[in-house]
């Protein structure tokens, strides 16, 4: 990538992820990789705003993350990219595939035409491979890993992070009206509401029944990287690490109410940036 400096969006974004476990993790790529994930990041949060934060009704935050497709459409055409263009960089620089940028706004859309609450095992994964597994096909690509070994990892640490974050923003996710447990796992056909859902001992259980499904992924994006693929895997392994980590305190704890929120320590998580940060 061209040593410049960072443009207004990367830059504000990596200012807001300084201490968090993601900027650990990137702070371990070389300069031009790490700028390169900055940017997908940047792009990861512009579009998550709209879909959690931004002002309007849901329809106007609807045609706003179409705004986002026509640019993206167009930043791979060469015409005016407009709010796409600080990802021009990274576009020229690593390939990654516009279906897979279109793919996390399919995600975000999701939340957006209506509050997704208890989902089928198989809405579920669909989410999760749109807004987490396709994040990481663009990171992969950045990481110069090839596309079968690196859409694989992508596949399994995606679903692996995201269903951690699931079950670790259980109350927040319901004071906004929405739960992501499946209703497979929670025994339910009729309507649900979230927060009563989380108001009972019993979800423990379904959480656990979700918390196995995600260790399977951590597993198997483990041994992908174990076989030692082409690429830059000390942000992956990083990542994979610290949210197998919060996992596991979370198995420990349960998720009998009340809850409080799982957090590495900062000493833990320095030891593992350590760790990964010299072992390529």
């Amino acid at each position: 990538m061209n040593d410049v400096p960072l443009s207004p969006e990367i830059e504000a974004v990596r200012r807001k992820a300084a201490g968090s476990s993601f900027y650990s993790a990137m702070k371990l790529l070389p300069k031009a990789r790490r700028e390169g994930m900055y940017a997908i990041y940047a792009f990861c949060r512009a579009v998550d705003d709209i879909a959690d934060d931004g002002e309007g009704t849901r329809e106007e935050r609807l045609v706003e993350l179409d705004d986002w497709r026509d640019d993206l459409r167009a930043l791979y055409t060469g015409a005016h990219a407009g709010r796409a263009a600080f990802l021009n960089d990274v576009v020229e620089t690593y390939g990654p595939r516009l279906a897979d940028f279109l793919t996390v706004i399919d995600g975000m859309a999701m939340d957006l035409e209506g509050d997704i609450v208890a989902p089928t095992l198989e809405a579920l994964d669909l989410y999760c491979d749109r807004v987490a597994s396709a994040v990481g096909r663009l990171s992969t690509k950045v990481f110069g890993m090839d596309d079968e070994p690196g859409f694989a990892l992508a596949f399994h640490l995606g679903r692996a992070l995201q269903l951690t974050n699931i079950l670790r923003d259980l109350d927040e996710d319901a004071a906004a009206g929405r739960l992501y447990l499946p209703r497979d796992f929670l025994g339910t056909i009729g309507p649900v509401d979230p927060q009563a859902v989380l108001a009972k001992p019993s979800i423990d259980e379904a959480c656990r029944k979700l918390a196995a499904l995600a260790r399977k992924h951590y597993e198997e994006s483990a041994a992908i990287m174990a076989s030692r693929p082409k690429g830059d895997l000390r942000a992956p392994k990083l990542m994979g690490a610290v949210y197998a980590e919060i996992l596991k305190r979370m198995e420990e704890q349960g998720w009998a109410p009340p809850r409080a929120r799982v957090k590495v320590p900062k000493v833990l998580l320095g030891w593992l940036a350590l760790r990964y940060g010299i072992a390529a």
